[in-house]
């Protein structure tokens, strides 16, 4: 197993902060990982995500499965079991909840069945869930679409410009993932395997159980939590956009916890609309190297040809083979 290094090399970012946009060039560029602060989103809502879902899953298998992912169809939504979802290929250590932006049975995307589009699976047990994570939804969304007019400023654009281009309508996904602690002897498993996100970013809410991993130049680094902060990463659209400037890195989970506590972890992505082509902007350092070779699939983002949902849906439906027949 390899060494990882403490998380010194991550920077904390104060998204209010005048120097916010040359900090998100900087990180972006050098690891494509930062951690988000002065990001305004209620810690007691956070705080209530974290004890409802804990009530979730410490419920019988039985009760999970009552919102289990095959009833959402073509939304794509509800529960999955450990070792139910695929990263390259391997089983997951982890089970988990799928949930996106609420959508009734009248909205164009529905009612011409996109996949990824729908209305949520939500539990019996605990009744506050569902409130709670339509709340959390709206926050994120919020944030999601701040933290983008800060990058479109950390490449000299308007503030306004993915909004204009790509995210007046995002696609907003969000999961609830639970990690079973592994054993400190399975070098060889890991919770979630190495990988990169689809979209545009990512923005991490976890809990205090650590078990990040991003890969470096240099080796993997530690993203343990930091209190009041999230974790944010760049995603294969954006790497994309800017031809490899900003970098969509590999990242692991492996929960190791000598406590035998299970790990919470909740990621939010905040990514183009499913119709929107993704094409590349004008960079004025210009482009960096295309890291296909680096990556774990060998596969480039620069090479797609098509719209986000082209992408989205070719990505997921390799985590989850069987719902991908299912819906075509």
């Amino acid at each position: 197993m390899s060494v990882v290094a403490p998380a010194s090399s991550l920077p904390v970012i104060d998204v209010s902060a005048e120097s916010a946009p040359s900090e998100i060039r900087q990180a972006s560029t050098e690891s494509g990982f930062f951690y988000v602060a002065g990001h305004g989103v209620d810690e007691g809502l956070r705080r209530r995500l974290v004890s409802l879902s804990r009530q979730f899953f410490e419920q019988s298998l039985e009760s999970k499965l009552a919102i289990r992912m095959e009833s959402g169809g073509r939304a794509w939504r509800g529960y999955f079991p450990v070792g139910a979802e695929l990263t390259s290929g391997r089983p997951d250590r982890k089970e988990g909840i799928y949930f996106d932006a609420e959508l009734d049975e009248a909205h164009p995307k529905v009612r011409t069945g996109t996949p990824l589009h729908g209305k949520n699976l939500f539990p019996e047990h605990p009744s506050d869930l569902r409130e709670t994570v339509l709340e959390y939804i709206d926050a994120m969304t919020a944030l999601g679409h701040r933290l983008m007019e800060r990058v479109a400023e950390s490449l000299s654009l308007a503030p306004d410009y993915f909004a204009e281009h790509y995210t007046a309508d995002p696609l907003v996904l969000f999961r609830i993932f639970n990690y079973p602690a592994l054993a400190p002897a399975s070098a060889d498993e890991w919770s979630v395997g190495e990988h990169t996100d689809y979209g545009l970013l990512t923005i991490l809410f976890q809990d205090d159980s650590g078990g990040l991993e991003v890969k470096s130049p240099t080796g993997w680094i530690a993203a343990p939590p930091i209190p009041g902060s999230f974790v944010c990463n760049i995603g294969d659209m954006l790497d994309r956009m800017t031809g490899g400037l900003y970098r969509s890195t590999p990242h692991r989970v492996r929960n190791v916890n000598p406590s035998g506590r299970d790990r919470l972890s909740f990621p939010f992505f905040f990514d183009p609309n499913w119709d929107a082509e993704v094409h590349p902007i004008d960079v004025t350092a210009g482009p960096a190297a295309d890291d296909q070779r680096q990556r774990w699939d060998r596969a480039s983002v620069h090479d797609f040809r098509g719209t986000y949902g082209d992408y989205l849906f070719g990505k997921v439906s390799k985590v989850f083979p069987e719902l991908r027949r299912d819906v075509l």
